[in-house]
């Protein structure tokens, strides 16, 4: 098979207009092709008023039961919050921060809200109190 492969070429015999053409990447798509619908439009499918309540026909269709029940999942995925994800906010980071960003930040913070920073004054110390449970959460959680 491979003696035979490499006696084998395609252009043999070609002129060099030839092999131009046939190396065009759209060969082929030149020619006239049929259409398979009538008008420009399939017609419309005989059960098209077919009552499926399960959505058992459309299930595999773009906005089946699978697509709405994956929205939902995705809805209520997003309407939980979790410990980290609530830590994070009460910091201000993104979703995705690294160690070091969350660090930086709780440094920033507690030089902010600490009361020998703000000559004793106690009106910061609930939030305080938040970025030091929200680093703590984070620093034991994974």
């Amino acid at each position: 098979m491979r003696a035979f492969n490499a006696g084998f070429d395609y252009f043999a015999g070609m002129a060099p207009e030839e092999i131009s053409a046939a190396q065009n990447p759209y060969g082929g798509w030149d020619r006239q092709t049929h259409a398979f619908a009538h008008a420009g439009a399939d017609p419309v499918p005989r059960w098209a008023n077919f009552a499926d309540p399960l959505d058992a026909i459309g299930a595999g269709i773009k906005g089946g039961v699978k697509d709405r029940m994956a929205a939902r999942g995705r809805a209520a995925q997003a309407a939980r919050e979790t410990p980290r994800s609530r830590a994070l906010k009460t910091l201000d980071l993104p979703v995705d921060a690294d160690p070091i960003a969350i660090r930086r930040r709780y440094a920033a913070l507690l030089r902010k809200f600490h009361p020998d920073q703000n000559g004793g004054d106690r009106r910061h110390e609930k939030a305080l109190q938040a970025v030091v449970a929200a680093y703590t959460e984070l620093k034991t959680a994974r």
